[in-house]
């Protein structure tokens, strides 16, 4: 074999094992920084998103007989990886709109609060409430242990193919009020999405 075609031989092996080993550390890089961004303490370090957080700590989702909580990725952030990728890109807008002051004040936030919850249910109600199914599955509930309401309901809800945000507004963050029709304004409507973390 020709001292060339070693020489390009073993410069291609470098140069692929340079690429694997680059691989390896951008997975890692992109692995601790998606673990880093789902951590409670950052989520809640937007001062905007002090009004959700408080009400998220008087929620079963945060203090419960169990001792099992569920943080703010548990419920905004999607497991899998290419669900969740979006999900942290959609974040962007929530940077810009803690960066702009859009819901800065109580004030501010409950003038956006239908709409903005009204985007986590559609989204929700799209992907099968998929983050909530990451702990309640309909096939693992033991419906015989649960009330006689809520297994009644369960069970229906099973049946009629419905998804867990269909009954189970407002569990971590009070309801928003409806605007009347006439009070809907083009600021409303700003592109304000609270489920990217």
């Amino acid at each position: 074999m020709s001292e060339a075609r070693t020489s390009k031989r073993r410069t291609s092996f470098v140069v692929l094992a340079l690429v694997f080993v680059a691989g390896i550390g951008f997975a890692g890089a992109m692995t601790g920084g998606l673990a880093y961004s789902n951590r409670m303490e950052l989520c809640v370090s937007c001062h905007s998103l002090q009004v959700p957080y408080a009400e998220y700590r008087e929620s079963v989702h945060f203090k419960n007989a169990s001792g099992v909580q569920a943080t703010c990725a548990d419920c905004h952030v999607p497991r899998e990886f290419f669900p969740k990728l979006h999900a942290k890109l959609m974040a962007a807008k929530d940077v810009y709109h803690e960066i702009l002051g859009t819901i800065d004040t109580p004030e501010k936030f409950e003038t956006h609060r239908w709409t903005m919850a009204n985007r986590v249910w559609d989204r929700m109600k799209a992907n099968d409430s998929r983050t909530c199914r990451s702990c309640h599955e309909f096939s693992n509930m033991d419906l015989s242990a649960q009330g006689r309401s809520a297994r009644s309901r369960h069970g229906a809800a099973e049946d009629r193919g419905q998804t867990c945000i269909d009954c189970h507004k407002g569990i971590a963050h009070e309801l928003p009020d409806e605007p009347p029709e006439e009070s809907a304004t083009a600021e409303e409507s700003a592109s304000i999405d609270p489920d990217a973390a």
